[in-house]
């Protein structure tokens, strides 16, 4: 009983330094009231003034003529075809990018190579390199007075101002989004769990589909949407390599400016409003997996400390099993 008794003070005197230290830490790091509020106001206001207002400017634009206008600005066949090769753009640049950036973050996390450091920074250049420049670069390697612009015409090969060099543009500016978000979460995790599977017998692809993709499911979740907002509103790039030819080469950003261009503002702001409502989407979607993600993690970090003493009652129930 003495043991037990002290054991519980011993306790009780630890929960409670806890607790003071806890209240410690928030009394040296929580602001005065009014420092608070004041620093919430300029966030709401800096969100207002460059977020939500544009937002509204652009949807309040394009129902000024009615619904009716903003609807046949919609059916006109340059805006069906910008829409369709909006979607078409994406629909090939997003799994080609998820490919290589799970095969980039696996190689990375769980493997150590000459040249890793080379790698990661190879990833990092679409963010530190011009949209621009990057389709500068793709016109003088495939345009016609490129290095293999002779090539491409003599077999009749299209690349830029065509599908294609959209497509390798939008590629390539988009391409570090899903390794950047897999490659911190998998040298996270760490690789006990796939060392584990491959001393059972398990084999690359078993390990793969059956410990490593449940892992990082949300991050890469969460990769593939920012890498299809990325490659549905891009304008750089695709500008330079597009060519901008009407009902071929236009994405709906490219429409957009050549609607405002030629003054149809009602035209312009409503494919503008279709593509911020893609980005609300995009935004409510990524929302909604970093909730799934945190409310997991939460539940994960509750269950945590039942396994030692799950553990400590079976191996108490053992020993005293030991002597029948």
């Amino acid at each position: 009983m003495s043991t037990d008794n002290t054991a519980n003070a011993t306790g009780t005197t630890d929960t409670s330094q806890q607790r003071r230290a806890v209240v410690r830490k928030r009394a040296v790091t929580t602001e005065p009231l009014w420092v608070r509020l004041l620093l919430t106001a300029i966030a709401l206001g800096f969100m207002a003034l460059f977020l939500l207002l544009p937002l509204a400017v652009v949807f309040t634009e394009a129902l000024r003529q009615g619904v009716s206008a903003s609807w046949a600005a919609l059916q006109e066949p340059d805006a069906w075809s910008a829409i369709r090769l909006t979607v078409l753009t994406a629909t090939v640049a997003v799994p080609l990018n998820l490919v290589f950036g799970i095969a980039a973050a696996w190689a990375i996390a769980k493997f150590s190579f000459r040249g890793k450091a080379i790698l990661i920074s190879l990833i990092d250049l679409p963010f530190s390199v011009s949209p621009v420049v990057a389709g500068l670069i793709y016109v003088l390697v495939f345009g016609a007075q490129g290095w293999l612009g002779p090539w491409l015409q003599a077999h009749d090969i299209k690349i830029v101002f065509a599908v294609p060099g959209i497509i390798l543009a939008t590629v390539f500016v988009t391409f570090p989004f899903i390794a950047r978000e897999l490659i911190p979460l998998m040298q996270a995790q760490g690789s006990d769990e796939e060392q584990a599977a491959l001393v059972l017998g398990a084999r690359g692809w078993q390990i793969f589909w059956h410990v490593t993709l449940p892992n990082i499911r949300w991050g890469l979740v969460y990769g593939v949407i920012l890498c299809n907002a990325r490659a549905m509103g891009e304008f750089g790039a695709v500008s330079v390599v597009s060519g901008h030819i009407r009902g071929e080469t236009n994405t709906l950003p490219l429409h957009v400016e050549i609607l405002y261009n030629e003054y149809q503002s009602v035209a312009a702001f409503t494919v503008a409003a279709l593509l911020a409502l893609l980005a609300l989407l995009t935004l409510a979607i990524k929302s909604l997996v970093e909730w799934r993600f945190a409310r997991e993690r939460r539940s994960a970090e509750l269950r945590a400390p039942e396994a030692p003493r799950s553990q400590s009652s079976a191996s108490h129930t053992l020993s005293t099993a030991t002597p029948l």
